[in-house]
């Protein structure tokens, strides 16, 4: 039997307002799938001091956007191969050819770019139809 809580990925409007900035939790979330919510929590506090060093909160703002994006991109991802249609070939995919595997991880710990992993991407995208 699965057993599991509802995750969702969480996106606010704005992170800071005055003297106020939210990190981690606090600021929206990204999937508990990819696994990343202390790793950004760490990021956003990193930036959140040097932001406050210079005095420049729109910053934090900005940067906390950037932080995001790959973990929720990278969260999409997973819970789209997750899905139940999709699940049985994305294993046999990943079973019979492993290369297309390590670009997503590579992708998914900052080891490479979106970029890189999409030509890899797309012999997922060929395998999973023709599978």
């Amino acid at each position: 039997m699965e057993r599991g809580a509802i995750s969702v990925t969480r996106k606010l409007a704005r992170v800071c307002s005055g003297n106020i900035a939210l990190i981690g939790d606090a600021s929206g979330g990204v999937d508990a799938i990819t696994g990343e919510g202390l790793c950004l929590a760490f990021r956003q506090a990193d930036l959140l001091a040097d932001c406050l060093v210079s005095g420049d909160l729109a910053r934090y703002q900005r940067g906390h956007r950037a932080l995001a994006r790959q973990p929720a991109l990278m969260a999409r991802l997973m819970l789209l191969l997750e899905h139940r249609q999709l699940r049985g070939r994305v294993m046999r995919a990943f079973a019979t050819r492993p290369k297309l595997f390590a670009p997503l991880l590579a992708t998914h710990v900052g080891a490479a770019s979106p970029f890189e992993a999409a030509a890899n991407g797309l012999a997922l995208g060929w395998r999973l139809l023709t599978a």
